[in-house]
């Protein structure tokens, strides 16, 4: 999983380095603008999905769960994201701080 990431993430970086190298009329193609949106989301997606689902090499479900949950919900109402990260954050400790999961 990790070897993706860094993968990624050098892929990520070379876009960006290529951007300044390349003629301009490649980089307006419209699949190339497609992935030059996509690749980063992606990236930071692959990251959250590791950071809450995975310890060590094991596959967990714990409070953290509950958190991106909160999460997702604020940001379907539109909360501001310093909302999405309170509330998450705050959901997260209630469960802990209560004993229902780790």
């Amino acid at each position: 999983m990790w070897a993706s990431i860094l993968i990624a993430s050098l892929g990520t970086y070379v876009e960006k380095l290529l951007g300044y190298l390349l003629p301009q009329r490649i980089l307006e193609r419209e699949s190339v603008r497609r992935m030059t949106g996509l690749l980063p989301v992606s990236l930071l997606a692959a990251l959250v999905a590791i950071q809450t689902f995975a310890s060590d090499q094991a596959f967990l479900i714990n409070a953290r769960v509950l958190g991106l949950g909160v999460a997702v919900v604020a940001l379907l109402l539109r909360a501001p994201f310093l909302v999405v990260i309170l509330v998450a954050a705050a959901s997260t400790a209630l469960v802990r701080w209560l004993g229902w999961m780790p």
